[in-house]
């Protein structure tokens, strides 16, 4: 077992390894709420074909990894999650919520760090949404639900590899390919220029494994907004250590943020964006749209806010990191957040988003 002083030593580590997630985002403007909306809208799947890819490539390194079990002394677990009532409406909650919104957990971040103030709007409701959901699970935790495990249970870990591998290309083979560009990689564009999304796909990649590594678990984001709205709820009066979903975790509510993991990655995801966009020249500060589309900031993040908490994630921790582990749970959360951004779309007009 990892010693506390290693505990300690891979915390800012992490730190360093959400820089480059936050970098990588900014660069490849690799978002998940603008690739489902530019399907449904332009038919346009080429956001999809890249989270293919990045699927792809952290999958063959997680699943091996995964059912070996640890590394260097450190334990290793993917992300799965049960199927259940609340784990669908959470996810039709947060499509729906990250077509309002403006942006996904990762989207809401990297745009921040770029200078999108009325991201600050939505982040705000998200961690809003985060703690009430986290209340509120002591209702939707005993509605029906099922153990779904993962691929690897059915299959063994290699032909579940082999399956995924197979899904992974045959949606890259079924979308276009973007026009090919004839840029290699060099350290002027990788740092000042904006990246290809397979650029992006090998980054995200490479980030989500080293997070396993140093972290022992996937890349994660909305546990740490559940945090910060907690420890809020506690600052006013409320007692978040009675809620569910706090139960013998409740060390966290008293701990600085800065030893939790998934926040101190949070941070460093903005601060690498902000990086990004001030080395590439194009970091600039914006209001992104009067009062309705404020309003439809605030909506967005609290749907998404309270929809990850039923889904016990986002479109990180219960797509991206879920479908890298093997969970069929990811397959379900990525059917029901395309059935949310459908009513999701359909109600941006209202608040006067193109």
């Amino acid at each position: 077992m990892a010693s506390n002083h290693d505990e300690t030593a891979r915390v800012p580590l992490l730190g360093l390894v959400g820089g480059g997630l936050g970098f990588v985002l900014f660069q490849a403007t690799f978002g998940f709420a603008g690739s489902f909306r530019a399907a449904l809208e332009q038919r346009d799947f080429s956001g999809f074909r890249a989270q293919a890819l990045a699927l792809a490539l952290t999958s063959a390194v997680f699943f091996p990894l995964l059912a070996q079990g640890n590394v260097f002394g450190l334990a290793l677990a993917g992300f799965v999650t049960p199927i259940g009532v609340s784990f669908v409406i959470g996810a039709v909650l947060f499509g729906a919520g990250m077509q309002i919104g403006g942006g996904c957990a990762s989207g809401t971040l990297f745009a921040l760090g770029g200078g999108n103030a009325r991201l600050v709007m939505t982040l705000a409701f998200f961690v809003f949404g985060s703690a009430v959901g986290a209340a509120h699970l002591g209702f939707w935790w005993p509605l029906p639900r099922w153990n779904s495990g993962t691929m690897q249970d059915w299959l063994g870990w290699p032909a579940a590899l082999a399956v995924h591998l197979a899904i992974f290309g045959a949606v890259m083979r079924a979308i276009p390919a973007p026009s090919p560009t004839r840029r290699r990689p060099s350290l002027r564009s990788l740092v000042l220029e904006p990246w290809p999304l397979a650029w992006g796909a090998f980054g995200l990649a490479a980030m989500s494994v080293a997070t396993l590594l140093l972290a022992g678990r996937p890349w994660g984001e909305t546990a740490g907004f559940t945090l910060w709205g907690s420890k809020i709820a506690g600052a006013i009066g409320f007692d978040p250590g009675s809620w569910p979903y706090w139960q013998g975790q409740q060390a966290s509510l008293s701990a600085s943020l800065f030893a939790d993991i998934t926040s101190v990655m949070d941070f460093g995801i903005v601060a690498g964006a902000m990086l990004a966009a001030g080395l590439s020249a194009r970091f600039a500060v914006r209001s992104g749209g009067g009062a309705r589309a404020w309003l439809a900031a605030a909506l967005g993040g609290f749907l998404m806010g309270y929809g990850a908490r039923l889904s016990d994630g986002c479109n990180i921790g219960a797509y991206f990191s879920a479908l890298a582990s093997g969970s069929l749970s990811g397959w379900v959360w990525v059917a029901a957040a395309f059935l949310g951004s459908i009513i999701g779309l359909r109600l941006r007009p209202i608040f006067g988003l193109a």
